[in-house]
């Protein structure tokens, strides 16, 4: 197995052994019995808890070194680590075991006239590269999506996760050998060295079949313009709420706060707060009051701070900004058809969410916004895998691809047609 190590070393010959590992390692993992893989995932689980102490005191060197190089604060609520955020990953690896194994799953069938039989039937994808920032937690969580879905994977998460990540990989490692399965099914670079993200995105000789970035801008920028392999790109959560009039007010202010105050640092926190011009005089001053108990600042625009004036002048970058902190935008528009306009000219196409009764508006919101994940009367920070059931996800893809929304154990498979006849030939 390799190990951790920042030293200098030939990066490019490093990453084609990982690439070769991950290769050999996906043949065996494409055909393992469900019970074999959820037997490695419940050890993993096992190994987790086991290992709680070393994770806890691998995040704590992370957030450390995140201290002292000032980190913002949304940054290090990602990072950090606690017993029950390490319990919670441990019971996000025991739910993706819970969930039917994908691979094999016949999606339709038919039959021609000819008497030939067809099936479609999911296959893994293969090697999956996962590029990410911050979240140790996508090492749990992206190890065991992909052991799921009968897919080997190779993680590289952030310098500033390093220590984290890699003392949760040694659980899942753990896990793998436990049941019986090729420990190389699941690596993590050992390196901090940049150059690995480079090697990654030109594919390792054909060795991986998809990447899956997850962070900032600056990364899926990097990943979507260098990548030489098909991409499922997590762009960045640039979350809407619209108020509408016919929303109910204890429902608008409620769902308005969790969305934004829940957690302001994961990608389903809501940025900006469209508010019907109309419900301005009856909506408008209990949301944000709220909002500002809960400790938001406000940066509205110039018909906001009439009506709420210790809301700051929101400028043109405010409506494009995904601050991941305890800050949100808000401006009035004109309905329904204000709302839809301004979402989409801004929207990061990830997650938005009407507030309203009339059902009318709701339909037109659902029809005519073209983002991942629509909620009507529901907090943007249910955009997550294990909160539409899927156990964990790897990512919310923006793109329109093959994977769209929660990036979970179907989206991390394939299909193929299985063809069966009694000696039929093509005239």
């Amino acid at each position: 197995m390799l190990k951790h190590t920042t030293e200098t070393r030939d990066i490019a010959q490093l990453m084609q052994t990982i690439g070769r590992q991950a290769r050999a390692a996906q043949a065996p993992l494409a055909i393992a019995s469900a019970d074999r893989k959820n037997a490695a995932l419940a050890a993993m689980a096992e190994a987790v808890i086991a290992g709680m102490d070393a994770i806890l005191e691998a995040n704590a060197a992370d957030m450390e070194n995140a201290e002292a190089t000032d980190m913002s604060a949304s940054f290090k609520d990602r990072l950090r680590l606690d017993r029950d955020r390490v319990t919670a990953m441990a019971d996000g690896i025991r739910a993706i075991a819970g969930l039917d194994d994908p691979v094999g799953e016949v999606i339709a069938a038919w039959q021609r006239p000819n008497g030939l039989k067809i099936e479609r039937v999911r296959t893994p994808l293969g090697v999956i590269g996962v590029i990410y920032e911050s979240r140790p937690n996508v090492t749990a969580d992206a190890g065991a999506l992909c052991l799921k879905a009968g897919n080997a994977v190779i993680l590289r998460g952030g310098s500033d996760s390093i220590n984290s990540s890699t003392a949760i990989h040694a659980c899942l490692a753990a896990g793998l050998k436990a049941a019986g399965l090729p420990e190389q099914a699941i690596q993590i670079v050992p390196t901090t060295d940049r150059g690995a993200v480079g090697e990654m995105l030109r594919g390792l000789d054909g060795a991986i079949d998809v990447i899956v970035p997850r962070g900032g801008k600056g990364l899926v920028g990097r990943v979507q313009s260098e990548a030489r392999v098909p991409v499922f790109a997590h762009l960045e959560g640039l979350c809407h709420v619209y108020i509408d009039r016919s929303a109910e007010i204890d429902m608008a202010r409620a769902v308005t706060v969790n969305a934004k105050m829940r957690r302001t640092g994961i990608c389903g926190a809501a940025e900006t707060l469209l508010v019907d011009r109309a419900a301005a005089g009856t909506h408008l001053v209990p949301v944000l009051d709220a909002l500002g108990d809960a400790g938001c600042a406000i940066r509205g625009s110039e018909d906001i701070r009439t009506i709420w004036p210790d809301a700051q002048a929101a400028t043109d970058q405010d409506w494009s900004t995904e601050y991941l902190d305890a800050v949100i935008s808000v401006a009035l528009v004109d309905g329904i058809d204000g709302a839809i306009s301004h979402i989409n000219r801004y929207s990061s196409h990830h997650t938005e969410a009407v507030i309203a009764e009339d059902a009318a508006v709701v339909e037109r919101f659902f029809n005519e916004i073209d983002s991942a994940i629509l909620l009507h009367n529901a907090s943007t920070q249910f955009a997550d895998g294990g909160e539409f059931g899927m156990g964990a996800e790897i990512g919310i893809a923006t793109g329109k691809m093959h994977a769209r929304g929660p990036v979970g154990v179907e989206q991390l498979t394939s299909f193929k047609y299985e063809v069966h006849g009694s000696g039929q030939t093509r005239p």
